[in-house]
């Protein structure tokens, strides 16, 4: 179950609100243990569960994770099964602990390709917790940028031809309606671990005055320790989204 706790570190003023994390470095967790990919990916998922329960203290009110992308599906059989497995039985799990613990869910995606019985679990997961007033957790499952901004044009498209928004009316505004993260704000930063310095198609669009931070770390080590030494460097950082310097 999801328990808040004293961090020994606690939120610097002016931290981000909002975190994107993609959780990177599982499978060579796992190798350098010796046992396979799918053990790595249950020892990130018990990872998860810290780095949630350490949010409210270290001040970040939303936080968004890449569990799996609209590339991933290239990986073995066996490992994308073992994946969907994982997701259905986390969020079994801890459905009712989002409820105890104020955690309002949301997911992000393309979900027309998952399985019906996991559409069914995202979605009650949603309902039980819309009510809830504390942390945002928004997990992109089958999910890519390029995708995310394909469909949202599409959704566009077929308003336009209805009538229903004039074409000479669309700005950035507009399109931000139709993306998935209409109703939440912009990441402030964005975290990859494992030492790959890319982002993998993750929050194009809503990342485009993010700061970033690529870190060796393998996601399975990543601590709240490590968490909240990032926040507060984070905290010190002069964000001017285009503007000189005063």
């Amino acid at each position: 179950m999801l328990k808040s706790r004293n961090m020994e570190q606690s939120f610097t003023p002016g931290g981000p609100r909002h975190v994107a994390i993609i959780m990177d470095g599982n499978g060579r967790w796992a190798k350098a243990r010796g046992r396979p990919r799918l053990f790595g990916h249950h020892a990130g998922a018990r990872r998860l569960r810290e780095i949630v329960t350490a949010c409210p203290d270290l001040g970040v009110e939303y936080l968004t994770i890449f569990a799996f992308s609209t590339e991933n599906w290239k990986r073995t059989q066996t490992e994308v099964a073992g994946l969907m497995s994982l997701f259905k039985r986390y969020i079994t799990k801890e459905m009712q602990a989002f409820v105890d613990e104020n955690l309002r869910v949301r997911f992000i995606g393309d979900r027309l390709r998952l399985a019906p019985a996991l559409q069914d679990l995202m979605d009650n997961a949603e309902e039980l917790t819309k009510h809830c007033t504390g942390v945002n957790l928004t997990v992109a499952l089958n999910y890519g940028g390029r995708d995310e901004v394909a469909r949202a044009t599409k959704r566009l498209a077929k308003d336009v031809a209805l009538g229903k928004v004039d074409p000479d009316d669309v700005d950035e505004e507009t399109f931000v309606k139709y993306l998935d993260t209409y109703v939440l704000p912009d990441p402030d930063l964005v975290i990859r671990t494992s030492g790959e310095a890319r982002i993998s198609n993750f929050l194009l669009w809503q990342s485009a005055y993010a700061e970033y931070e690529f870190i060796d770390t393998l996601w399975p080590d990543f601590s709240p320790e490590v968490f909240a030494k990032l926040l507060a460097g984070y905290g010190v950082r002069d964000r001017r989204f285009g503007a000189a310097p005063a």
